[in-house]
């Protein structure tokens, strides 16, 4: 698992604010830049932290990239800080 990714992923703001957009369904990169304000550059950047984190994936139809969120990874992150907190991993 790649918990620190993951986690370094949610600390960012920006990349927070691309997840709460990618919430709303597939989206290609160049509509969320649009809707996000960002420059096509500086929201690669981020999109690549996410796709390393496992949080995101891409498809590519054609002359476009589309973005889908990819939230499994959560939920081994949820169980290991359930554990660490002194949750039963079995509950649930």
């Amino acid at each position: 698992m790649a918990i620190p990714e993951v986690l370094a992923a949610l600390a960012d703001e920006t990349r927070r604010s691309i997840l709460t957009k990618l919430r709303e369904g597939r989206i290609s990169s160049g509509e969320l830049a649009d809707a996000l304000g960002m420059s096509p550059q500086a929201l690669s950047y981020h999109l690549a932290k996410l796709k390393k984190a496992g949080l995101i994936y891409e498809t590519r139809y054609k002359n476009f990239i589309y973005y889908e969120l990819d939230l499994t990874i959560l939920d081994e992150v949820i169980l290991w800080m359930n554990n660490l907190r002194g949750g039963n991993e079995d509950e649930g």
